[in-house]
C-alpha cells in the first residue's frame, strides 16, 4: 500500500489555522503532502460590521483564497460561532470530513485554552478520529468507515498559554521561520478580521501578533537561528494508530526539534 501523505488541519474559526498551523502545513505541502484545512464554525460572530449572511459568506471566500495559497482543499465551516459544541450532531458532521479524507495526521486545537469553542474543537477531532472505523457511529453525511492509521496532533493555544494563564510547552517544535511569509500570506487573505480582532480584543495587527507568538516558540525551543516556530503535542495513539508514533517528526526531519525534557516527564508521570 502506498504510503499516507494526507494531513487535515482541523481549526475552529476561519483564521485559526493560519494563526497556529499553517507554518507546518506549507512545510508539509513542499514535501510532497495533499493538505486539507476545515474549519469547524463559519465566522459567523467575527465583526462588528456586517450581518451574519454577510461575515458568513466574506469568511468562507477569505479561507478558500488561504487554502490556495497553499493548494490545499478547504472545508467550509459547519456550524455558527459559539455553537461549537461536543455534541453528536456536530461530531456526526466533522466525523465525515476525516472519513473521507483520511488523513494520516490531524492538526488541531488543544483541548485546553482561552475559549469554549477552540476546546471544544479539539475534543471533537480526537472523537471524530477516534470513530473512524465504528461501523455504528453514523456520520452526517453517511460515509464508509475508514481503517487507516492516524496521529492527532494539538497546537499551541494561543498566545502559548492555556486558559488559567498557564505556559504550555510543546512536545515538538517546528521550525518554519522559511514559511513565515507564506503563513503571514495566508493570514493577510482574513481581511475582515483586522478590524474585528483590534475592536474585539485589542490585537493591534493581526499579522503582528502571529508572528509575536511563532516567534516566542522559537524562543522556547532553545535553537539558535530559529526565528519563527510552531509547537504541537501529541494525543495518545490509543485507538488512532497500531503503536506508538510521530509521523510529523518523520515527515519533517531537519525542521523538527524533540523536547525531550517533556516526554522525560510523560515517562517518569512528572508534572510539566
Amino acid at each position: 500500500m502506498a504510503e499516507n501523505k494526507t494531513v487535515l488541519a482541523i481549526g475552529c474559526h476561519p483564521d485559526d489555522v493560519e494563526f497556529m498551523m499553517a507554518g507546518t502545513l506549507s512545510l508539509l505541502a513542499k514535501r510532497g503532502w495533499r493538505v486539507h484545512i476545515l474549519t469547524v464554525a463559519n465566522g459567523s460572530c467575527g465583526t462588528a460590521q456586517y450581518d451574519t449572511e454577510t461575515i458568513v459568506r466574506m469568511r468562507r471566500e477569505e479561507s478558500e483564497r488561504a487554502a490556495k495559497v497553499l493548494g490545499a482543499t478547504y472545508h467550509p465551516g459547519l456550524v455558527p460561532d459559539l455553537e461549537v459544541f461536543y455534541d453528536a450532531p456536530t461530531l456526526r458532521k466533522v466525523s465525515a470530513v476525516v472519513r473521507d479524507v483520511k488523513p494520516a495526521i490531524v492538526l488541531t486545537h488543544p483541548t485546553t485554552d482561552y475559549m469554549e469553542d477552540h476546546q471544544n474543537t479539539g475534543r471533537l477531532a480526537v472523537t471524530a478520529c477516534f470513530s473512524r472505523g465504528m461501523k455504528n457511529w453514523f456520520t452526517d453525511p453517511p460515509l464508509p468507515t475508514t481503517s487507516q492509521d492516524v496521529m492527532v496532533y494539538h497546537a499551541n493555544p494561543h498566545s502559548n498559554r492555556d486558559g488559567m494563564r498557564r505556559l504550555v510547552v510543546p512536545e515538538l517544535y517546528i521550525n518554519i521561520t522559511s514559511e513565515v511569509e507564506v503563513k503571514e500570506d495566508m493570514l493577510r487573505c482574513h481581511e475582515s478580521q483586522k478590524h474585528w480582532l483590534d475592536v474585539s480584543q485589542g490585537m493591534d495587527s493581526y499579522l503582528h501578533t502571529m508572528r509575536e507568538i511563532c516567534a516566542d516558540i522559537a524562543k522556547m525551543s532553545g535553537r539558535k537561528g530559529w526565528k519563527y516556530a510552531e509547537g504541537f503535542r501529541r494525543h495518545s495513539h490509543l485507538g488512532f494508530s497500531a503503536a506508538e508514533s510521530d509521523p510529523l517528526a518523520e515527515a519533517l526531519k531537519g525542521c523538527v526539534k524533540v523536547n525531550k525534557k517533556y516526554r522525560k516527564a510523560l515517562e517518569n508521570d512528572a508534572l510539566l
